[in-house]
């Protein structure tokens, strides 16, 4: 049974992680999460006025409990004029929403459309990010450009998913394998009839600066009371490396997280990894990390007063940066190295994510805040002083 629920975890991580998205753009993951639910009568979607999803339970709706969450959007190119001023017979015009490093766009290789036919153009030119990069490419055939229109995503032209020696290499894992493993987390509580008020809050436009996750705050999509455990896919260093298993991730390069719930996660793994050694079972892996590589949800989340941290899957390629160490070192001949890549983790640390939230969900339980475990000691301890 847990073979067979693993596989169908990986079938959807396949699925999902191929898919083009981007910030206010996320339509076809949306679509793939509205499917899903629709075949488990025993869940509902909500969505605030920013498009933001939450899933749960029936009836659950507003009541505060574990919420899971992860973003919906990919660094990606969207289609905004293909005719006009400034364009040449086969070229168009698009914004690119997210970060990615100048070096990439240099004479870069794009594709457009998924399902059907593929039409791949070359990167001319790419301006600095206000708020999005406007990048200019040529057609390969300028004729296709009939075909393209404003609205239309475009993205790095990689090779197909694959997975190889237990790395999943593929479009977008960021943050799509966060999101398939919350899915995922949530069906096995839901099969087990312990999903109680555990809900998954499902967010836009994260690559632009959170803006999802801010109207969320904003307009009261998250419970008061809520414990939110944000989802992520964080840059891997030597320190954190793929493979080593799921991060609990004590901060960003913006802010630390809440100690107490930090503490509560970290707990979770320590039960779980005890349980494995006592049975003889597979051991399971897991990190505790600052990972200041980049800002995540939790962040944002606590700003507006909630009480959130965050669980990472190192992650290789970040944004589809290949060759990132390189580049940013301008190590000569650097710039040959700046060529997009798929971006990959490792499905060993994917089903640690779904084993870990699985268990968070059934109950965090209470942990000792930092105030109470000084006050402990000094009541210990304090005839010392005397």
């Amino acid at each position: 049974m847990e073979e067979n629920r693993r596989t169908l975890n990986e079938t959807w991580l396949r699925e999902v992680t191929a898919l083009p998205t981007a910030a206010g753009y996320e339509d076809r993951v949306i679509a793939w999460v509205e499917a899903w639910v629709a075949h488990r009568p025993e869940l509902a979607i909500s969505r605030d006025e920013a498009g933001n999803m939450v899933i749960g339970a029936n009836g659950s709706a507003g009541e505060p409990g574990v919420m899971f969450t992860a973003h919906l959007d990919h660094p990606a190119f969207v289609v905004e004029r293909t005719e006009g001023e400034g364009l040449e017979p086969g070229q168009f015009e698009l914004s690119f929403r997210g970060g990615v490093r100048d070096a990439y766009f240099d004479e870069a290789r794009i594709v457009l459309g998924y399902e059907g036919k593929r039409f791949r153009a070359t990167v001319n030119s790419a301006t600095k990010p206000d708020p999005f990069r406007t990048v200019v490419a040529t057609l390969d055939d300028p004729d296709a450009r009939v075909h393209v229109a404003p609205g239309d995503l475009a993205r790095w032209d990689l090779p197909d998913p694959d997975v190889i020696d237990g790395i999943l290499h593929t479009h977008a894992c960021d943050d799509l394998a966060a999101l398939v493993a919350a899915l995922a987390a949530l069906d096995a509580l839901r099969e087990a009839n312990e999903l109680g008020t555990t809900s998954v809050l499902l967010t836009r436009a994260e690559e632009i600066g959170f803006i999802g996750a801010i109207a969320a705050c904003k307009h009261g999509t998250i419970p008061e009371g809520s414990r939110v455990i944000a989802l992520e896919n964080s840059r891997s260093f030597a320190e954190s490396p793929i493979g080593g298993g799921p991060i609990v991730r004590v901060g960003d390069r913006i802010s630390t997280f809440s100690p107490t719930l930090t503490a509560a996660v970290a707990k979770v793994c320590e039960s779980i990894a005890k349980r494995r050694q006592e049975s003889g079972d597979e051991p399971f892996r897991w990190q505790r990390k600052l990972m200041p590589g980049g800002a995540c949800e939790a962040s944002c989340f606590q700003a507006y007063g909630h009480e959130a941290t965050c669980v990472c899957l190192p992650l290789g390629n970040y944004h589809n940066m290949a060759n990132l160490d390189v580049v940013e070192n301008a190590e000569p001949g650097w710039e040959a190295h700046a060529v997009p890549g798929r971006e990959h983790i490792a499905l060993r640390d994917f089903h640690g994510l779904v084993d870990l939230l699985i268990e968070a969900g059934k109950g965090l339980g209470d942990v000792e805040t930092i105030e109470q475990k000084m006050e402990k000691l000094y009541d210990e301890r304090a005839f010392v002083l005397g």
